[in-house]
């Protein structure tokens, strides 16, 4: 089987969605499956089966860190050479309105995996009046596809309301190996001279909507009413770092880590603050969980389910510093409480291994693909089937 897959990104631990089709590829890649993924942005890689497509774009005018892809000539070539048995797509953009209308021209079995909340950013950036016609757009998109895949219950229903019918759900893993309490280091801790205090902890990018003036609220909440021993640590980057860095003059912000020194970023914390709205699940929050942390998380947005379900977190009220601060208060000053909250994440952790949701995710695509060349194959040749 040859699956073409679209994404915005491909480069490797951008962010959640780039982390999720890796650990996709990978295990499409175990089940000798050929996987050709098309993006305006890759990390370049060799791989037995893996091949790269490069489609052009340019910034993405609300945030450099990301670019807007147009389809060329080249991609209908590309397409046609590679013959893929299904297609999947992950960004509702031109280029993935151009994947969309040529599988389904091709009778190729084409599905959508939602990996970001594109409605919730509009009134970030202003465009809260576009909501509808967005819906709109979106609500033929992911009706034109045969099966739509959401990562939580949460987002799955709401694509039900909205009239978007087919919707699956398809989970988010944990890699074990990479996130462990085994990477905590003492080092480190004291590095964020933080030896004999409670680490609080934020991973992701530093932008508007992931809500992190509650994050800022919420220390300075702590310096001003207590308790004292308690360090913040941001790790990421983005285009309010320096604002961030003003008004938390004592966080520590060591910048953008990858591999082992984010493992040991997360180990050595104790509290994983997130109060960001905007998640269709919420990546690190299961990466935080796998580490030995407690997560702090927004009652909307779909890290709430993650701790619901794990019963590893607490959850506060959207963009309520205060509320957020008491939850984090709660955790520092009972131990017996924190621990349960962290055995509880670490036996979630244990079962949420990759191979094992996504064996059924692949079982599905082979599912699509046999049901699609059945049609196929009675509409060619009328009575074949029951031959």
């Amino acid at each position: 089987m040859r699956i073409s897959l679209y994404s915005g990104t491909f480069l490797k631990d951008q962010d959640g969605a780039s982390k999720t089709l890796y650990a996709l590829t990978d295990s499409l890649l175990k089940q000798e499956i050929e996987v050709g993924i098309w993006s305006p942005a890759l990390t370049p890689q060799r791989r037995k089966g893996l091949f790269l497509f490069h489609v052009p774009s340019i910034p993405f005018f609300l945030y450099s860190d990301y670019r807007m892809a147009f389809p060329f000539w080249r991609t209908r070539e590309q397409l046609i050479d590679f013959k893929p048995d299904l297609i999947q797509i992950t960004a509702p953009d031109l280029v993935g309105v151009y994947f969309l209308k040529f599988a389904n021209k091709k009778n190729i079995p084409v599905v959508i995996s939602c990996h970001t909340d594109w409605l919730s950013y509009l009134k970030y950036f202003h465009l809260g009046s576009l909501t509808k016609q967005v819906w709109k757009f979106l609500k033929w998109f992911y009706n034109d596809s045969d099966c739509v895949y959401a990562p939580t219950r949460v987002v799955a229903e709401e694509l039900k309301k909205k009239g978007i019918k087919k919707v699956k759900i398809w989970s988010r893993g944990i890699d074990r190996k990479k996130y462990s309490p085994k990477y905590r280091s003492k080092n480190l801790r004291e590095k964020w001279k933080a030896k004999n205090k409670k680490v609080i902890l934020y991973s992701g990018r530093f932008v508007r909507y992931k809500d992190l003036d509650v994050f800022v609220r919420v220390y300075e909440l702590f310096k001003k009413k207590g308790p004292r021993d308690v360090s913040f640590v941001l790790a990421g980057d983005g285009p309010i770092r320096e604002e961030l860095k003003s008004r938390m003059p004592d966080a520590h912000f060591p910048g953008y880590l990858y591999g082992k020194d984010l493992s040991m970023a997360y180990a050595s914390a104790d509290i994983f603050l997130f109060p960001s709205t905007t998640e269709t699940l919420g990546n690190v929050v299961q990466e935080a969980l796998s580490s030995g942390l407690t997560p702090v998380v927004s009652d909307i947005g779909g890290c709430k389910e993650i701790v619901q379900r794990s019963g590893g977190g607490l959850i506060a009220k959207a963009k309520d510093p205060c509320e957020f601060y008491e939850k984090c208060k709660k955790l520092i000053e009972d131990e017996e409480f924190h621990k349960k909250k962290k055995m509880n994440g670490l036996k979630f952790a244990e079962e949420r291994r990759w191979d094992k949701i996504n064996s059924k995710l692949i079982e599905e695509y082979r599912n699509l693909v046999r049901k699609k060349m059945g049609k196929i194959c009675k509409a060619t040749y009328p009575g074949a089937m029951e031959r």
